[in-house]
């Protein structure tokens, strides 16, 4: 015990620990933000009955007809407009479907808005209905909601991944350039402990406040929200564990040279907003084009996220998370191999 004292490790990761908990700000954006930020999101995407259909009716002979045969469904929003009102109405987003009565009726509406698309569907099916069409099959519907299925499991892991990587990132890369701007490490240069234990102290202590901040995020998301948890504990903390590591490992990278904080913080910022775009924090990465996903592949966030999505949601086993284990193992071995080499006292 009095060996684990007097070791350089051990008291370098005790003044961390001090350092941590004296500042209100650090705790606040660790552990309360992203708790609020699961709140604020998890209640505006909550499971909710779909908005109504909108569709407009131009103004003219045989509008009252389409609106009644548009209204039989109680989803659908019907109202008749004049022309030049019903186009500014769909320009604006305010409805998805512009009806023009006739024989045939026309429709009008933006292909590239996926509630147009929807709109022109439910409204041709139910003018040629009111024409007299008949359905030939009518098969059973059966409504499923199950979680893991809604946006915010979606949310939760990556709400997770992100403050992984961002703690990581802030609380190492921006730490360490600041005690070098302010000629702190020139004088741990004259102490008896090596490069190696200060280093480390960092990472050390990055992964004791792992054991709080994933854990309770997580924990706040299944008990207010569902959110499921179906993989194995002991699998979703490897993959965290993982990923802190590489994102340490990367905040030591980027603060193995930097003087000054300015520079630091621009190297830190160029290598997260990347992930926090394309890496599938807030909505799924794959709606960027095929071209560019094995780029978003390689990103360590990408990563994190899709294994921890694997685990809670999907039940994932070892074997199915093993490429994105693989590839935050590489990052982190290679970052701090980088950085042990690279860092610079002064």
């Amino acid at each position: 015990m009095r060996a684990l004292e007097s070791s350089p490790l051990w008291q370098l990761t005790l003044a961390r620990l001090r350092l941590f908990f004296r500042e209100p700000s650090t705790l606040f954006w660790s552990f309360a933000f992203p708790i609020l930020l699961t709140i604020a999101l998890g209640v505006a995407f909550r499971a909710r009955p779909p908005e109504p259909i909108a569709i407009a009716v131009e103004a003219g002979p045989g509008a009252g007809a389409a609106r009644a045969a548009l209204g039989r469904r109680p989803d659908v929003r019907v109202e008749v407009l004049a022309p030049d009102d019903a186009r500014a109405a769909l320009r604006a987003g305010k409805v998805s479907l512009v009806v023009v009565a006739g024989d045939p009726p026309a429709l009008r509406f933006d292909p590239t808005r996926p509630e147009s698309r929807l709109a022109r569907a439910v409204a041709g099916d139910l003018l040629e209905r009111a024409a007299g069409r008949r359905d030939v099959l009518s098969p059973p519907e059966q409504a499923v909601t199950e979680p893991g299925s809604r946006y915010v499991d979606f949310l939760v892991p990556g709400l997770v991944g992100m403050n992984v990587m961002s703690t990581g990132m802030w609380g190492i890369g921006y730490v360490i350039v600041e005690g070098r701007s302010k000629k702190l490490l020139k004088r741990m240069v004259a102490t008896p402990m090596r490069r190696t234990d200060f280093l480390f102290s960092f990472v050390v202590v990055r992964l004791l406040f792992l054991l709080i901040e994933v854990p309770l995020l997580i924990g706040f998301g299944v008990l207010a929200f569902g959110v499921p948890l179906r993989g194995s504990l002991a699998l979703l903390a490897a993959v965290n564990v993982l990923g802190a590591l590489a994102f340490a490992g990367l905040g030591l990278l980027c603060a193995a040279r930097a003087q000054n904080t300015a520079t630091v913080s621009g190297l830190i910022n160029l290598v997260m907003l990347p992930m926090f775009v394309l890496s599938g924090v807030f909505f799924s990465a794959q709606n960027f084009p095929a071209a560019i996903q094995p780029v978003i592949r390689a990103l360590p966030l990408t990563a994190l996220n899709d294994a921890m999505r694997a685990v809670m949601n999907e039940g994932a086993g070892l074997a199915a998370v093993a490429p994105q284990l693989a590839l935050l193992a590489a990052v982190a071995a290679a970052a701090f191999g980088v950085a042990l080499r690279a860092f610079r006292w002064t």
